[in-house]
């Protein structure tokens, strides 16, 4: 089969879409290409570092027990990081069997914990929230989430857990919030513990991507990194339109790659860690802009006049709503865990996302189970957080979270954790990297119902959008599902297959997680 297969970005729907392509079709691996414009695979599931200059990751991830069927399907067929005999699924399961979530520490305020049995909610809450849960999406329309619910709803613990373990802010789309809600509903009942909830045995690039891009390649997947992708060329007169010519630049040069009659391209398109900026001890993060990188202004291109192909700008022109500030520290002393471990109550693995409700950067924190990277020494351990508010002034520091580097971040955690009388001793042996994110929820600012293109364009013969700016119906953004669920449509699409995606998991239609569903409501 002479086909050839070409995916632009090397995150992992594009990993996720070329893995499909070697399971479902005949089309050789080493017909497959990947176009990366950094030097790096894995896209937004990054990690990097190392005991001296501290470990690094934009971002982490939970994985939901029950609705995560695209990811464990396809984790089911690649081999495992330390036994090729097991696959990555067995191996993330067996750890969470191991390692079981519960957290007995969700909100922390003024330095104690809050009981969480009880929601928060006023009965004016509640109608609100099921009836948002009940609205169309075409009734919604255009509205944000503080459009549906009185101030004080904002205010309840429901709302920090909540928001915190999904990211998001009030005036983020009424829609991808109702999403969340069904899609995730069986998590309102353990949103306080986060049982339901399992995680990876290191980091998601150590556990995920790397044996992905080792059995991607170990099959004959070429990478193409360095490489961006400025352009594609359309057929004039063609119905349906395909695919004539993919444009990049390496090394500053300008190259095409023919695209023949019977080639298929996959597109990432955009991206929620364009421009992001790591700082230092020393140094704070860049606030970056999105012409810092290829993917959104590929997007631009190949939409202007096309509005088939979305609208990039509902997404990529409003960083105040789309930002946020992840950072990532690297202990040499075990003072901190320690005290961490004694104040939730959680050993490192066990916990989820500690949230200062009354932190002016709405701060969380997570420690995971060590090691958090592969070749993390024992005497080290690794721990992430995040902050919603960049551009609030921090309750100990005095700075804006955006203008601080490593150091008076750590000297904010510590300071809302009531850690003051060890303050020295962590800061003088730790590492702290922060991370701005201009652009990581930008998937949640609302749209309209043409600003994310469906999977396979209208009228297109060879082309597929795959990642978190294509629209998929009762879906919900900023998972690696999305992702995945996006690579398992292009590719069965594409080529029509007589296959179905692996369903979603609707929680809603089940008797028992409704009634638990309602009675937390209740609560």
């Amino acid at each position: 089969m002479n086909t050839k297969a070409y995916l632009v970005g090397a995150g992992i729907a594009s990993l996720a879409s070329a893995a499909y392509l070697i399971m479902h079709s005949e089309i050789p691996p080493g017909n497959i290409c990947i176009l990366e414009e950094s030097g790096l695979v894995g896209g937004s599931m990054d990690a990097h570092g190392s005991p001296d200059v501290g470990y690094a990751m934009r971002g982490g991830r939970m994985f939901d027990e029950e609705a995560y069927s695209c990811t464990y399907d396809l984790l089911a067929l690649i081999p495992g990081t330390n036994d090729p005999s097991r696959s990555v699924k067995e191996e993330m399961f067996d750890f969470n069997e191991r390692i079981r979530s519960h957290s007995n520490c969700r909100l922390v305020e003024g330095g104690k914990k809050v009981d969480v049995s009880n929601m928060g909610f006023s009965m004016r809450d509640r109608v609100d929230l099921i009836r948002l849960m009940l609205a169309s999406e075409e009734s919604l329309g255009v509205s944000a989430i503080w459009d549906h619910f009185e101030p004080a709803f904002f205010t309840t613990n429901f709302w920090f857990m909540w928001c915190t373990t999904f990211a998001f802010q009030p005036w983020h789309s009424a829609i991808e919030f109702k999403r969340y809600l069904l899609r995730f509903i069986q998590e309102l009942p353990r949103i306080a513990t986060l049982a339901g909830v399992r995680r990876t045995p290191y980091n998601q690039y150590d556990s995920i991507i790397v044996p992905l891009v080792a059995w991607l390649k170990g099959k004959g997947v070429h990478f193409l990194l360095n490489a961006r992708v400025t352009n594609l060329l359309f057929s004039t007169h063609a119905t349906p339109k395909r695919v004539e010519c993919i444009v990049y630049t390496q090394q500053g040069e300008r190259s095409e790659i023919p695209v023949g009659e019977d080639d298929l391209v996959f597109v990432t398109l955009g991206s929620m860690t364009e421009g992001s900026s790591f700082g230092s001890m020393t140094a704070a993060p860049l606030l970056n802009l999105k012409r810092e990188g290829g993917a959104w202004s590929l997007w631009e291109t190949i939409a202007q006049n096309r509005c088939e192909f979305g609208r990039p700008q509902t997404f990529d022109d409003n960083i105040p709503q789309s930002s946020w500030e992840s950072f990532t520290i690297t202990f040499h002393d075990p003072t901190f865990f320690r005290l961490m471990e004694a104040f939730t109550g959680n050993v490192a693995g066990t916990g989820g996302l500690v949230t200062f409700k009354d932190s002016n950067w709405l701060m969380s924190l997570v420690l995971p189970a060590q090691p958090h990277f592969i070749d993390q020494p024992a005497s080290v351990q690794v721990c992430w957080g995040y902050g919603l508010f960049p551009d609030r002034v921090g309750n100990f520091v005095g700075k804006k979270m955006s203008d601080c580097n490593g150091e008076e971040i750590l000297r904010e955690l510590l300071g809302h954790c009531r850690f003051e009388d060890n303050l020295h001793t962590i800061v003088r042996t730790s590492i702290c990297i922060p991370c701005m994110l201009p652009f990581i929820t930008s998937q949640f600012l609302i749209r309209g119902k043409t600003d994310r293109p469906p999977v396979i364009p209208n009228d297109s013969k060879n082309l597929a959008f795959v990642g978190q700016f294509c629209e998929i119906a009762d879906d919900v953004v900023f998972t690696v599902e999305y992702s995945i669920r996006s690579a398992q449509t292009a590719v069965f699409a594409l080529l029509k297959l007589d296959k179905k995606v692996s369903p979603i998991y609707k929680g809603q239609h089940d008797s028992r997680v409704l009634f638990d569903s309602v009675k937390a409501l209740f609560s």
